[in-house]
């Protein structure tokens, strides 16, 4: 496991699922953890449990964004690593038919809230030279699947996005990547399975991976290893991958 002792990390949708794992993940490698989500109470245990710093707030807002980086600054001096992990699957449904206000709230979340995160981490991590902004994004950024036309959008959007932040913040020592971790059991992951639309949600749940593989991929992700990812995405379908990760034997 990575050494991250010392570092500070701001996780987003921190309140359940991969960003909970994920807190749990960076916090036994030693690093100070911040912690954003809408959920406030299971922000307040999840902290309790890892030592992080809650940090309620709707990474749909900008606002929000801005208050969760300035807190970490000012608790810990630094921001080393931002994950943009915070996103939602629905409106599950057909285009004609899914509620705009829905499908739009998606957007806001799954691409808004990314481009929200790295406009408020760019100028902190181009002050100290350096620094690390890693974006959970998914195989949907590739490929449509039925019913899920906001999430597929969001997700390409901001796979387009990480590009963009690599090529603006390379050169002031900030590495930008995405991971695409493939299906995960989480509680989204439920709601696709109950929604009974497209092939994702008749796969059985063992075909799904915890989410600890994900967590401690962008931990890896994080070190000089992922380097040759820079500008673009890491996908836990790739065996390689994981294997380097420490999630397969070698």
């Amino acid at each position: 496991m990575m050494d991250m002792t010392g570092k500070s990390v701001l996780i987003t949708g921190a309140s359940r699922g991969i960003g909970a794992a994920t807190a749990r993940v960076f916090a036994q490698a030693g690093a100070r953890v911040g912690l954003m989500a809408r959920d406030a109470e299971a922000l307040d245990l999840l902290a309790a449990e890892t030592g992080g710093l809650a940090l309620p707030g709707d990474v749909a807002q900008a606002a929000d964004m801005e208050k969760a980086v300035a807190a970490i600054y000012e608790a810990f001096g630094a921001l080393d690593v931002l994950i943009n992990n915070a996103g939602v699957i629905g409106p599950i449904g057909g285009i004609a038919s899914a509620d705009a206000a829905d499908w739009g709230r998606a957007i806001d979340i799954n691409l808004k809230g990314v481009y929200h995160g790295m406009r408020a981490a760019l100028p902190v991590m181009r002050a100290q030279g350096e620094g690390t902004i890693l974006t959970v994004g998914s195989g949907a950024a590739h490929a449509p699947q039925e019913g899920w036309s906001a999430y597929c959008s969001s997700k390409a959007g901001a796979l387009m996005l990480t590009r963009a932040a690599d090529q603006e913040a390379r050169a002031d020592g900030i590495r930008v990547m995405s991971l695409s971790p493939g299906t995960v059991a989480t509680d989204m992951q439920d709601r696709i399975r109950r929604s009974g639309v497209n092939p994702v949600s008749r796969l059985e749940w063992t075909a799904h991976i915890p989410p600890e593989w994900p967590a401690r991929a962008l931990l890896w992700m994080c070190g000089p290893e992922a380097d040759g990812f820079l500008g673009s995405e890491v996908s836990l379908r790739d065996v390689n991958i994981r294997r380097q990760v420490g999630l397969e034997p070698a």
